[in-house]
């Protein structure tokens, strides 16, 4: 009778299992998180040619207005009545020393709506009301920012 020799050595060969299931849930998680880092309500800003960059809009605590195309207004991600933001925009900017409110409105938002919006910012004791916006190059087309 023979006996078979058995290999006692070490495998040569590499097990991704672990790798693979550690990367998949890497990316799951990221797949959720990455559209929560966004800043407030999606709009489809308003394109021009003399764009101005407002690095303060993207802070953590800047305080930002969205107007949506139907007038629906929006503080952060949280819908308001027109009539319920000068007294929401009141007591986030009453302790603040800088009063600065950034709007970002869609293409598409009746213009009078925008308008009102502003009035009322500018009611409530903004300082400096930031309208935000897409930058336009040259050739027509818009640059990511």
């Amino acid at each position: 009778m023979a006996k078979k020799k058995r290999n006692t050595g070490a495998i040569a060969d590499i097990n991704v299992t672990p790798m693979v299931d550690v990367m998949l849930v890497l990316l799951i998680i990221f797949m959720v998180i990455t559209p929560m880092l966004s800043k407030g309500v999606s709009v489809d800003l308003v394109l021009t040619r003399n764009h101005i960059a407002m690095d303060e809009a993207d802070q953590e605590d800047a305080v930002l207005i969205a107007v949506t195309r139907d007038g629906s207004v929006f503080l952060g991600r949280s819908r308001v009545e027109a009539s319920a933001l000068k007294i929401a925009v009141e007591d986030i900017i009453s302790t603040r020393i800088d009063k600065t409110v950034y709007v970002k409105s869609d293409a598409r938002a009746s213009y009078e709506q925008v308008v009102a919006v502003v009035n009322t910012l500018r009611s409530a004791g903004c300082d400096q009301v930031g309208l935000l916006t897409d930058k336009l190059d040259d050739s027509g087309v818009m640059q990511a920012q």
